[in-house]
């Protein structure tokens, strides 16, 4: 006891490492750890190979990270109050009084410090696999816990993901039903004018004509032909001569007639029209492709929010503490010890160089 006296510095060391010696291994409350290991998993649905690019974003590992800051977020902390009534679990009475939360009315901001020192949500880098430990009081709490982290991690997940392949959705649904609309009217348009008109394809018509015209010329070309292998032998006056004059002379008003029926000037003309009915066809079929790639698109957008949903995979179900393995009675006294000697020695060494200095 006398090197004790000569020290008090020592004494009062000793004291306090028998102090701590004495809550670890008699008043500290015992802690039951659940745990559980889970990774976010996508439903694998094959979507359409079709030209419209992604709409939604596909899954990373950022989605493990954005789960585990919701789970120590304050909004997970009032869920679990709600549900489990934390506050007054962590605040009994029966739990020692450094370990137990100091009332069950305590701000939600001191609330949240002590709730997460005991919980545990960390991300493996390597396994790609997110980590979940609770602590609590008694077995069952600390096993609900971690489920109830697992259950509202699902779903929060869920509605991120939800929100915008809805949107998305929406979205596309609208256009779609613009589209279709679209091309209801450009195809009635196009009815119309082949009603009013009495041709089905007024393109057709002029391209008819203007085989009967090529043939009428064809024909044109052989009479002038003939004639002029005749004006070698025969003068103008000559009945075959005359009759091929007059031949010519017949196919051409003929062709005149079917050139101005293909191209008089008036609005009825039939090239004014086959351009009409062209322009006609080509909106009603750039409409009718805009229409099937709405459609491709929104069934893709579909599927894509059937991809967005994410399901908490559980690689380890939380599980029910048989025994307390917190806290670490034998290792907190240990580490005390060694903290406390250090601190003598250097406590030590700083009043030996005080008393050289004086001397």
């Amino acid at each position: 006891m006398k090197p004790l006296r000569q020290n008090p510095l020592w004494t009062v060391i000793l004291f306090f490492v028998l102090g701590a010696t004495l809550y670890w291994s008699f008043i500290a409350s015992d802690r039951f750890v659940s745990r559980a290991n889970v990774v976010l998993l996508s439903a694998q649905i094959s979507k359409p190979d079709v030209g419209l690019s992604a709409i939604l974003r596909g899954m990373s590992n950022n989605d493990l990270l954005i789960l585990r800051d919701f789970m120590r977020s304050t909004d997970m902390l009032a869920r679990l109050q709600t549900e489990l009534d934390l506050r007054a679990h962590y605040s009994n009475s029966d739990i020692d009084w450094f370990s137990r939360l100091s009332a069950p009315d305590v701000p939600t901001e001191t609330f949240h410090r002590y709730v997460l020192k005991r919980l545990s949500i960390e991300f493996d880098e390597y396994a790609q696999v997110l980590r979940i430990s609770a602590q609590a009081y008694d077995p069952g709490m600390a096993q609900r816990i971690v489920a109830l982290l697992l259950e509202a991690g699902e779903e929060h997940m869920n509605v991120m993901g939800h929100r915008l392949a809805e949107e998305q959705v929406h979205f596309i649904e609208k256009q779609v039903e613009v589209l279709h609309q679209r091309m209801l009217e450009d195809s009635e348009r196009m009815l119309s004018y082949q009603n009013e008109h009495g041709l089905v394809s007024p393109t057709e018509t002029v391209g008819s004509l203007s085989g009967v015209i090529a043939k009428l010329e064809g024909e044109l070309a052989g009479l002038q032909a003939r004639k002029a292998a005749l004006s070698v032998s025969q003068s103008e006056r000559a009945p075959e001569m005359m009759k091929l004059d007059s031949e010519i002379k017949g196919m051409r008003e003929q062709i005149a007639t079917e050139r101005a029926r293909l191209a008089r000037a008036s609005g009825d003309a039939l090239n004014r029209l086959a351009a009409e009915y062209e322009l006609l066809r080509l909106q009603y079929e750039f409409s009718n492709e805009l229409y099937s790639s709405a459609v491709t698109a929104l069934e893709n957008t579909r599927v894509e929010a059937a991809r967005a949903l994410k399901q908490v995979s559980v690689l380890q179900t939380p599980t029910l503490p048989e025994y307390s393995t917190q806290p670490r009675r034998l290792y907190n006294i240990t580490v005390f010890a060694i903290l406390a000697a250090l601190t003598g020695i250097i406590l030590q060494l700083l009043l030996a160089i005080i008393r050289d200095h004086k001397d």
